[in-house]
């Protein structure tokens, strides 16, 4: 009877590694797709809020620093003047911007997580968490600050009607070729009409603001998350020690990325409201940068303007991290069984072939 040889056995051996080395792979592409619709997700179901909070932090730009609307009064005049379209304007590039910003932040995350895991424990803790929240989301900057920038200018012009009356008040007295920009019907439009007005400068305006505000807000939600996560499961050992409850992870998606969405948001409020200006004002610059951004809303609002729309930005992101985090751990949960089941199955029938051909060679 012949024995197997030596390179049927070798091949055997290395077919688990080399499907494990495959899964291990497909994992950290599957969080790029999974944070992507998540991300679309969240910010689907809140962009009303964002509108709100946009043209609340807005006011001092398009109709002067005294007189300022309060949220209510705000939502009123979204209402009154543009109806439930005013409230979803910019919704596309929202969404688009979103699900690139989604994919890298997820994607970076869990990417850092396997590799300190297999590679450098000794890396793993907060800071390590926060630095892979602040890369993902630098990532996907690129694509998100054009969509932001459209997204914003497209939320606070409301109807055609209401943008015309604007750039009238506005454009009165200003000198040639620093009018307001016209008003847009939709994203494509948007970002042709800004590229020929402005250039790439203009679709990238407030990028570096944009970094400042979410380069801390992305380290400091994750932070938060991973911390939340310690504590619940130091809760559940400490109070419930004999426990064999498990806490449905969507369900802790959904509480803990709510906290740490709402926690964060609040925290990075300012630099939100200094990049809000800064995109939106378009040709007609009232700051020159972000720090004199930061001087002249100080000198002029005070800390009140600092702050202005941070209790819509808390509104908005409570919700939309809690759905966020919530569709993520769903999504890890069912479809990352199934494709690994997939896997074991293929693993299964890999090994089946492998003994009927050695079964063959002894036949033979």
């Amino acid at each position: 009877m012949a024995v197997p040889s030596s390179e049927s056995t070798g091949t055997k051996a290395s077919a688990p590694h080399l499907v494990k080395a495959n899964h291990n792979q497909f994992f950290v592409w599957r969080e790029f797709l999974w944070g992507g619709i998540a991300g679309a997700f969240g910010e689907g179901m809140m962009h009303p809020i964002d509108t709100v909070k946009t043209r609340l932090q807005s006011q001092a730009i398009l109709s002067g620093y005294q007189n300022q609307k309060s949220i209510l009064q705000m939502v009123r005049t979204v209402w009154a003047t543009d109806g439930l379209r005013g409230f979803y304007r910019g919704i596309a590039p929202g969404v688009t911007g979103s699900l690139a910003t989604g994919a890298t932040y997820f994607g970076v995350i869990e990417s850092t997580k396997k590799w300190t895991e297999e590679k450098h424990p000794g890396l793993g803790g907060h800071w390590a968490h926060f630095i892979a929240g602040a890369i993902g989301d630098t990532l996907g900057s690129v694509v998100y600050v054009p969509c932001e920038v459209m997204k914003q200018r497209m939320q606070i012009q409301g109807t055609r009607k209401y943008w015309s009356s604007v750039v009238m008040k506005q454009n009165a007295g200003m000198k040639p070729g620093m009018e307001m920009y016209g008003y847009y019907s939709g994203m494509f439009q948007a970002g042709s009409s800004i590229w020929k007005e402005q250039g790439l400068k203009g679709l990238y305006a407030g990028y570096w603001s944009t970094l400042a505000r979410d380069v801390p807000f992305a380290g400091l939600m994750v932070t938060f998350y991973e911390a939340l996560k310690d504590l619940t499961e130091y809760g559940k050992k400490k109070w419930m020690p004999g426990s064999s409850n498990q806490v449905n992870s969507s369900l802790e998606g959904l509480l803990l990325g709510g906290l740490a969405g709402g926690f964060s948001a609040y925290l990075t409020t300012p630099l939100d409201v200094v990049k809000t200006r800064l995109q939106i004002q378009g040709p007609t610059l009232r700051y020159s940068g972000w720090l004199d951004a930061v001087h002249g809303i100080w000198k002029t609002e005070g800390i009140a303007g600092m702050f202005r729309g941070s209790i819509p930005r808390i509104m908005w992101y409570i919700p939309a991290s809690a759905l966020t985090f919530m569709a993520v751990e769903f999504l890890r949960d069912h479809f990352n069984e199934e494709l690994s089941n997939g896997e074991v199955q293929e693993l299964a029938s890999l090994s089946i072939d492998k003994k009927r051909s050695s079964l063959q060679e002894v036949s033979s």
